[in-house]
């Protein structure tokens, strides 16, 4: 997969559970190849979602090229890369705020045959990207537990900050409140991946709403 290239990462927590293969597969047929799947565990953020059996499950209803986005809002994250690695996880990225230790997770997770990417909440300075080497670097755009939040335009800076801190070659990924018209100033600030959850599985029209996002962000 081209890692410059701009991808609608579509966040399986706002989507129907008891529908999920169906749902993620309407918008992979609509042009979506990146999946994003957000771990929660009641620690590092209130919510509890889903473990490895979801994202195991996930990676065997889906085709061979959907490249799975396994988002770690859990506490020790290094404790459970092997698990998500062998689900099927394709990146994992963890939170700096969640381990002291983040060169040995992200090391960890290359290990496991993973992207390795790092996340920072909208309170982190982005100066941490700096002193690691992280294949993705993800701005929560929200204060992360809940889908459905609204966009914080104040983060655009901090998008603008980690490009010039990464280099044009890292994937810079934005979570949070993330739809057609906020898209814009995501990827004019420099993101090339947007994770959109309620404003596409929320839609009355799911596939809709994931082509307008990905038309706005100039995804090709």
């Amino acid at each position: 997969m081209p890692w410059r290239t701009k991808h609608v990462t579509p966040s399986i927590l706002s989507a129907d559970f008891a529908q999920l293969a169906a749902q993620v597969r309407e918008v992979m047929d609509a042009g979506a190849r990146v999946i994003h799947c957000d771990v929660m565990d009641g620690h590092f953020v209130p919510p509890i979602t889903m473990g490895p059996m979801v994202v195991a499950a996930l990676r065997d209803a889906l085709p061979d090229d959907a490249f799975l986005d396994v988002h770690l809002m859990i506490d020790r994250p290094e404790r459970q890369i092997e698990e998500f690695a062998k689900a099927g996880a394709d990146g994992i990225t963890f939170h700096a705020e969640a381990t002291p230790h983040l060169d040995y997770t992200l090391s960890a997770i290359r290990e496991a045959d993973c992207r390795a990417g790092l996340a920072v909440c909208p309170g982190t300075p982005p100066a941490v990207f700096a002193e690691v080497d992280a294949d993705l670097a993800l701005c929560m755009t929200v204060n992360p537990g809940w889908g459905g939040q609204p966009f914080l335009p104040s983060q655009l800076d901090k998008v603008r900050r980690v490009r010039a801190l990464v280099g044009e070659d890292t994937t810079i990924e934005v979570d949070g409140g993330v739809n057609a018209q906020t898209v814009v100033d995501c990827a004019d600030a420099g993101a090339t991946w947007f994770v959109a959850g309620s404003a596409v599985f929320g839609a009355d029209d799911p596939v809709a709403a994931y082509r307008e996002i990905a038309a706005a962000a100039g995804c090709s």
